[in-house]
């Protein structure tokens, strides 16, 4: 199996939205530097999803003689490329932010009072899974469960042979807490298949997302959030979640996020969360849109061609 994460899903529909024979004067390379040879005959894009201070980079970026090797470096959040500036004194003239972008809005599950909160955590274990089962066993509210999609099957099976055991405790975890549905992998087709049956989005996540596709799909769908203000979460999630102060002690953040769920689960019923909620899946399918973000990246590769013509 392929690795089918986050990176690989926005060079999909990259390729889907803009014109091809457009990108065939490129060439993009995703994150890791240098994975794919660079082309003497292209422009050379790399497209950086990764964090600052992941192996698989921050080496080569330490190197500033390998800087001009890029035409351009695309970052996917501002907080992403102000991380690169200030480690590693990227050039800043090569440098562009243009943002993750989802394609799939659907309506939502409008949350009546009395009813079962379903609640869903989609990403990796390392990114907060053993706080979310924290805080999962100090909630008392019974009409409160969670849906866990999580596996290290998603960057694919090398990945996976070599990790699983690592997490294979944790999922266990999950699987014995009476709150908790541990589903493991699922692709991503079929979580946005399903993504309208649940109310709210929980990721009390402890790793620096440079952004969050899952978090734009969950807040696009109509899903209320309640994530930690850690890394670029607070610039994608913008002003719609409840956030949680992040904090290292995670046994003291999983009681804070205990405490958020409770609190907001009375809320869900209210009038004002309903418009809160219309409004917030109105900016995503304005701002975080596929169709509307391959304007950019057009004209954006439409200039980097003049200009290197």
């Amino acid at each position: 199996m392929k690795p089918i994460g986050g990176t690989e899903l926005q060079y999909n529909l990259l390729y889907k939205y803009v014109d091809n024979k457009l990108l065939n004067n490129f060439q993009i390379t995703t994150s890791v530097p240098e994975k794919e040879p660079l082309s003497k005959n292209k422009i050379n894009i790399l497209w950086i999803q990764n964090s600052y201070d992941q192996p698989n980079v921050a080496p080569w970026m330490k190197d500033k003689s390998n800087h001009d090797k890029y035409d351009w470096y695309v970052f996917n959040s501002h907080w992403c490329a102000e991380k690169y500036r200030m480690v590693f004194k990227l050039p800043a003239h090569k440098c562009t932010v243009i943002k993750n972008a989802v394609d799939q809005f659907h309506g939502r599950a409008v949350y009546q009072k009395g009813q079962p909160v379903k609640m869903l955590f989609t990403s990796t274990p390392w990114r907060g899974l053993n706080v979310l089962l924290g805080a999962m066993q100090l909630i008392k509210n019974p009409l409160i469960t969670c849906d866990v999609y999580s596996s290290t099957q998603i960057y694919g099976s090398t990945f996976d042979e070599a990790h699983k055991d690592l997490y294979e405790p944790l999922f266990e975890q999950a699987r014995q807490i009476k709150n908790v549905n541990y589903l493991g992998f699922a692709s991503n087709e079929t979580i946005l298949k399903n993504i309208t049956n649940y109310h709210l989005y929980v990721y009390p996540n402890i790793w620096e997302e440079t952004s969050c596709i899952s978090a734009i799909e969950a807040l696009a769908n109509g899903l209320y959030g309640i994530v930690t203000n850690y890394g670029a979460l607070y610039e994608t999630c913008s002003e719609w979640p409840l956030y949680v102060q992040y904090q290292s002690d995670y046994k003291m953040l999983a009681q804070h996020f205990a405490y958020a769920i409770e609190g907001i689960v009375n809320q869900l019923h209210e009038p004002g969360m309903q418009e809160l909620l219309t409004s917030q899946q109105k900016f995503y399918e304005k701002f975080y849109n596929w169709k509307n973000r391959s304007h950019e990246w057009t004209n954006f590769l439409t200039g980097a061609s003049n200009a290197k013509s």
